[in-house]
């Protein structure tokens, strides 16, 4: 696939209200190592009060919190969804919270873009975020409330 620039995105102050509405985030592909960063935002969300609930093949227990093997398995509402997967993994990502049915944001982090996908996504009535880290967009935008 061709590198992308974000045709699809939101806007500081829609990404802030995003935070502000959501109380879970699922977080895909998140790392049990602690040195990856999707380990640490992962351990951020959850550290400022969000209900992070982990998301990975393996593995039964990260940052404390118990796994889940894909977005469908989770039991309980989910208001986000962040990503750390490949690109080419996004368009089956984008089908499977939009099957949840109550996902309020997709959000990609930093160079994740696949505008197909989020076009998808954006069509089923779901916020998008494409290509921006949810650390570093909470602590910006949050430290402004």
């Amino acid at each position: 696939m061709e590198c992308e620039l974000p045709r699809i995105n939101s806007n500081p102050e829609e990404m802030k209200r995003y935070f502000e509405e959501a109380k879970t985030i699922a977080v895909l592909g998140v790392s049990p190592d602690n040195t990856k960063a999707s380990n640490h935002v992962a351990e951020y969300l959850k550290n400022v009060g969000y209900k992070m609930i982990p998301v990975y093949p393996k593995e039964d227990f990260i940052l404390g919190e118990k796994v889940y093997r894909s977005l469908a398995e989770i039991d309980v509402p989910v208001d986000m969804v962040v990503v750390f997967r490949k690109p080419d993994a996004l368009p089956a990502i984008a089908d499977a919270v939009i099957a949840r049915g109550d996902v309020k944001t997709y959000w990609t982090q930093l160079e994740l873009i696949h505008n197909d996908a989020a076009q998808k996504v954006k069509d089923a009535g779901i916020n998008v975020v494409q290509n921006h880290c949810a650390m570093v967009e909470h602590k910006r935008l949050m430290s402004q409330a």
